[in-house]
């Protein structure tokens, strides 16, 4: 893509009210829009990275056998009523509001876990049919208090949802240590895995403890209690009861600050009980479905990467979530500069390499800041000289000194992965 084809620029200044760092380097590298606290519009250079930290949860999802689907935002009343959770003295983060027609009081999705259930009962009725597993990327609406750290806490957020039932709680437990399994390899895959805890937290009805999954960050707004040497972490909401039942030393304990990526519950059956879903056993008797929920904050984790993977020059992407792979330097405008980015530029997009191609007539030291500020991995410069010499210029994003390739090397590099 040609840069002048983009609309969206880069800028120095952000909103007045942005505290957050993922935000102001998003914001000014051209990713995000902020439209009001804690609600962000992602534009197309941050779409694209939303969209493949979105295939990597999905294929890893795929993996442990998830199908996906994708629920409404608009939710009945009477579905939330059989668990008591419509009840704002329950969750305070409800966004709700009436239809036109009948005076019909709905919910805004702040979560899947009843509309999914619900939905299941019509389609899941004998063991035979069982276990299923459903997962969804979907927009959430909660009503935060406070919505001061970007895109990491969103009162409009995309979050990744799966919803597995079983018909025994051995089959759920198996099924949900699978997923925390899957968990690790989506982290890994993100560029993350080392600094991402798998973490004690407080359970639903079923388990003491539910699991977080805990990414080390100075902005993240837990605390989080880590025994290294037996690699346990612990939310500090359960510190005590976790301490007890584990034996943990306190005195050993690192505190750290921490932002939750990710989260999983085992419910049993407690929402099948409340919901009166059941299935028909080999036995012909019914029982109430294992339930278990799974949920990945794929906006949040863009922002944890966004804050962990930055310096003073902005941003910079994992390749593998980067919104290019390339930044494409013309300098000057000769008809040999020309001919030879077009040929560079052609050459990598045939091969797969998405490059943007700063193409503007700009001074080189914008352009150069341009790339820096939106993170992109490598960098490659065209001018009269590396033409005269038949070499390009290369930068990766993070190294202080660039060197010049043959354009065969430079592919070797990118392509193959050499040099």
């Amino acid at each position: 893509m040609k840069r002048s084809e983009l609309f969206t620029k880069t800028t120095k200044t952000v909103p007045a009210d942005e505290a957050s760092l993922n935000a102001k380097l998003l914001i000014r590298a051209g990713y995000v829009h902020k439209e009001m606290a804690g609600v962000y519009a992602y534009l197309p250079l941050g779409l694209r990275v939303m969209e493949k930290i979105k295939q990597i949860v999905r294929e890893e999802m795929n993996a442990v056998g998830g199908q996906e689907l994708l629920m409404t935002n608009l939710q009945p009343k009477a579905v939330w009523q059989t668990t008591g959770r419509w009840d704002d003295q329950l969750v305070d983060i409800w966004f709700k509001t009436k239809l036109q027609a009948g005076d019909e009081e709905v919910g805004l999705a702040w979560s899947h876990e009843e509309p999914i259930m619900n939905m299941l009962r019509e389609h899941v009725h004998s063991y035979k049919d069982l276990p299923v597993a459903v997962y969804q990327f979907q927009t959430k609406l909660r009503n935060e208090l406070r919505a001061k750290s970007g895109i990491m806490r969103g009162r409009e957020f995309l979050m990744k949802d799966l919803y597995s039932i079983h018909a025994t709680k051995e089959d759920l437990a198996r099924f949900y240590d699978q997923v925390i399994e899957a968990y690790k390899r989506i982290y890994d895959r993100l560029g993350i895995g080392q600094l991402t805890y798998v973490t004690f937290a407080s359970g639903g009805a079923f388990t003491k403890f539910s699991h977080e999954f805990q990414t080390i960050c100075e902005a993240g707004e837990d605390w989080l209690y880590l025994d290294r040497e037996r690699n346990i972490a612990v939310n500090e909401e359960v510190l005590d009861d976790a301490v007890a039942d584990m034996g943990l030393d306190k005195t050993k304990l690192e505190k750290l600050r921490s932002a939750e990526v990710g989260n999983i519950f085992n419910f049993g059956t407690e929402k099948a009980d409340q919901m009166g879903i059941t299935f028909t056993d080999k036995d012909n008797k019914n029982k109430p479905f294992y339930y278990g929920s799974y949920g990945i904050g794929i906006s949040r984790v863009m922002g944890v990467i966004a804050e962990l993977f930055s310096d003073e020059q902005g941003l910079v992407w994992p390749e593998n979530i980067a919104p290019f792979s390339l930044y494409l330097i013309n300098i000057g405008d000769s008809a040999g500069v020309r001919e030879t980015t077009r040929s560079v530029y052609d050459r990598l997009t045939a091969s797969g390499v998405e490059v943007l191609w700063d193409d503007r007539d700009a001074r080189p030291g914008d352009k150069f800041a341009d790339g820096d500020l939106m993170g992109i991995p490598h960098r490659v410069v065209v001018s009269p000289q590396t033409v005269a010499g038949n070499k390009l210029e290369y930068k990766g994003r993070t190294e202080r000194k660039a060197v010049e390739l043959s354009v065969d090397q430079l592919m070797e590099k990118l392509i193959h992965k050499g040099i």
